[in-house]
């Protein structure tokens, strides 16, 4: 069972629409007894750092969701902001982080950015897979993702990078450690590719 974490903030139907095409079965968690079960835990995320850790922390969910990924190592994939969420700090706010893989969260240099529009990192670009992870199967550095941020993981592992993107910088657009993944990018907002990854994490054992 996928069981997608709302606590008020990433798109949440987008997520079961996928897997509904999938034929794959999804629970959305709205409190803790919702997260028991679980048997893949998705941790979506938008907006602001500070106010997702906020909205986590308001759900009464976090300890649950902790219990689960810490303590019985189901497998969690945060996205976007929710990838974010899972470094110990972020530029952006004050408020720690989950603090589950070690790194940190920076604002782009704009001044290191060829384009017209800097910032936001908005549209579609490519993933450079490295590391090589079941997560990542049937895609390559041709494969072509959806990123809307501002700010980037710094994984201090580089062994935890399991692919990079460039965007003014080389950057991990997603990371392992163990049972816990991030990802940067949208799967939900990027078709073909995005189904394909969002398949890979279901099938991950």
């Amino acid at each position: 069972m996928i069981t997608i974490i709302d606590y008020g903030l990433g798109n949440i139907r987008a997520f079961v629409n996928v897997y509904e095409r999938l034929n794959i079965k999804t629970k959305v968690a709205h409190n803790a007894r919702d997260i028991a079960g679980a048997t893949k835990i998705i941790l979506p995320g938008v907006g602001a750092f500070d106010y997702a850790m906020a909205q986590l922390n308001a759900s009464g969910m976090r300890d649950e969701l902790e219990n689960q990924v810490l303590g019985n190592k189901i497998p969690v994939v945060g996205i976007c902001v929710g990838m974010q969420m899972l470094a110990k700090s972020s530029d952006e706010g004050n408020l720690p982080g989950l603090g589950w893989i070690d790194g940190v969260v920076k604002l782009f240099d704009s001044n290191l950015i060829a384009y017209k529009t800097r910032l936001p990192h908005m549209g579609w670009n490519n993933i450079n897979p490295v590391n090589g992870h079941d997560l990542l199967n049937g895609l390559d550095a041709q494969s072509r993702f959806y990123f809307l941020h501002s700010y980037y993981f710094v994984c201090h592992n580089e062994n935890e990078i399991i692919s990079s993107t460039e965007y003014g910088v080389t950057f991990a657009s997603s990371v392992n450690k163990n049972n816990i993944y991030g990802i940067q990018f949208h799967p939900e907002k990027s078709h073909s590719n995005g189904i394909q990854l969002l398949k890979n994490f279901a099938l991950l054992s």
